[in-house]
């Protein structure tokens, strides 16, 4: 049947304009299609499309997913595939290229993949940051096809794609990738970007001056944040098992490039560094290990090491490292990000991925619902319009967050009873009680009031910054200086 729509496909075209039309009838095509994003304007985003003749071929295609690694052409057209089969529930752009020119492609699976839905929070999974950590990409891959797949049938699963829109992007490191080796469990081939640069140690760093240079996936991933205001984040990795929530750096971090290499000084381990909402990403964290199939027993991957009780730890106290991305998402953007490491081997051979699927399956996919969790709502002027950038703080928790161009907001809390502080320049500053219960979020709908002062100028509060930054800790001495520095040799040796 498809063969005589394609034939008729191609007298139209015919019809119309001559043979030079479709001289090349596969060749990808793009669908300019707005997206709306906060806290910036409008913009066009290039959604990826593909010509009618395309949509025809591929929709009469077997639709699966395989349990093999998918090299960068293979993932590629694995997801064009995956939107031309569900048009409605997906939609396929690129934040940016490579340094080899390879896109970095996100998916957006959700009952409204083309924009925002309103009121409704914006989800991301980022995996296979490093490029020889493979589990992660193959994961999200299966992710989408039961995403897809289960729509019409799962009833928990078009709740969370009717109320959330998932972003995610399958291969932060394609280049990485093309070159790490299956079969290998450690090493750092391929871990690195085509630069030579470790991708978790290039974000901008609250602690420390971070002088890497940054990378063109970093810039894109940095631009991408800033333009969508994502309300959760998990960010996969493999060489452990464990769920580590921020913050990984601390003022007294020492210099640890190479988890290989930390995690073989666990018994030299620093203090933890927590931030204002260590009790919503300790409930994160415990949120994917306790849905994982043995993540929460605390297994070791090595009989050498410790496991990690109730498989989450903070990222300082297992290791300390600048430039992470899970700090940024945080303290940059209010995005609450956890790092998940899926698997003991970076890299295992192809057969063992069936079980590392249904190991994580149940835990990705409960772990977006907490978006869901805490307070939600619109900020507003007198005349019902949406307040912009205002700024938004828990009292007590110093790490703020800021109103969409609708003057949406999002905050993940446990239940309990809150403090809600609101600043907008030219409005009335205002502080509301709240109380967050377990099983909904609670709605909070926001009136601010102009103000002129006397002179005629409009109130202009103090801005809070996203996170005030602590006092810097005396400089050590004696023993304890000597060990650190002795210890930040032989780490820089690896690094």
């Amino acid at each position: 049947m498809w063969v005589v729509i394609l034939l008729l496909q191609i007298m139209r075209v015919l019809a119309q304009g001559g043979p030079s039309t479709v001289s090349d009838p596969f060749k990808e095509a793009k669908l300019v299609s707005r997206i709306t994003v906060d806290n910036s304007p409008t913009e066009e985003r290039n959604y990826q499309a593909v010509p009618s003749l395309y949509n025809i071929h591929e929709q009469n295609e077997p639709y699966g997913i395989s349990y093999n690694y998918h090299n960068y052409d293979e993932m590629t057209k694995w997801l064009r595939a995956t939107t031309s089969k569900y048009p409605s529930l997906t939609a396929l752009y690129s934040i940016g290229k490579s340094v080899q020119g390879r896109d970095l492609w996100v998916l957006v699976v959700s009952a409204s993949p083309y924009e925002h839905m309103i009121g409704k929070p914006d989800v991301k999974y980022v995996a296979n940051m490093h490029g020889n950590e493979a589990v992660s990409r193959e994961l999200m891959l299966h992710l989408i096809h039961h995403l897809v797949t289960n729509y019409h049938v799962d009833p928990y699963i078009r709740w969370l794609m009717d109320n959330t829109r998932i972003h995610i992007m399958p291969s932060m490191n394609p280049d990485g990738f093309e070159v790490a080796k299956e079969g290998t469990c450690d090493g750092g081939q391929g871990r690195y970007n085509a630069r030579g640069f470790d991708l978790n140690r290039n974000f901008p760093d609250y602690f420390k001056q971070n002088n890497k240079r940054t990378q063109p996936e970093t810039d894109a991933v940095k631009e991408w944040v800033s333009k969508i205001q994502f309300v959760l984040s998990g960010s996969l990795h493999g060489g452990a098992l464990v769920a580590s929530y921020p913050f990984d750096n601390t003022p007294n971090s020492r210099l640890c490039r190479s988890s290989a290499l930390c995690s073989l000084f666990q018994s030299y381990s620093s203090a933890p560094s927590l931030t204002p909402d260590d009790d919503v990403f300790k409930h994160l964290a415990l949120t994917y290990s306790t849905n994982h199939a043995k993540m929460s027993r605390g297994v070791a991957c090595r009989s050498s090491q410790k496991g990690f009780r109730r498989g989450i730890t903070n990222g300082a106290e297992w290791y300390p490292l600048t430039g992470g991305m899970q700090d940024f998402n945080y303290v940059w953007y209010g995005c609450m990000e956890v790092t998940l490491e899926v698997s003991c081997c970076k890299f295992p051979p192809a057969h063992e991925l069936p079980k590392y699927w249904e190991d994580n399956r149940m835990a990705l996919i409960k772990f977006l619902a907490e978006a869901h969790r805490g307070i939600h709502g619109f900020v507003m002027d007198e005349n019902g319009n949406p307040v912009e950038k205002a700024s938004l703080k828990i009292k007590t928790r110093d790490v703020g967050f800021q109103s969409t161009k609708h003057g949406e907001f999002w905050r993940i809390l446990m239940p309990g009873m809150y403090k809600l502080e609101i600043y907008a320049d030219g409005y009335v500053p205002k502080d509301i009680d709240v109380m967050v219960v377990e099983q909904h979020p609670t709605l909070v709908n926001v009136t601010l009031h102009a103000a002129k002062r006397k002179d005629g100028n409009f109130y202009r509060p103090q801005q809070h910054p996203l996170y005030h930054r602590p006092l810097k800790p005396p400089p050590q001495s004696g023993i304890i200086s000597s060990i650190t520095s002795g210890f930040n040799n032989l780490v820089n040796m690896f690094g």
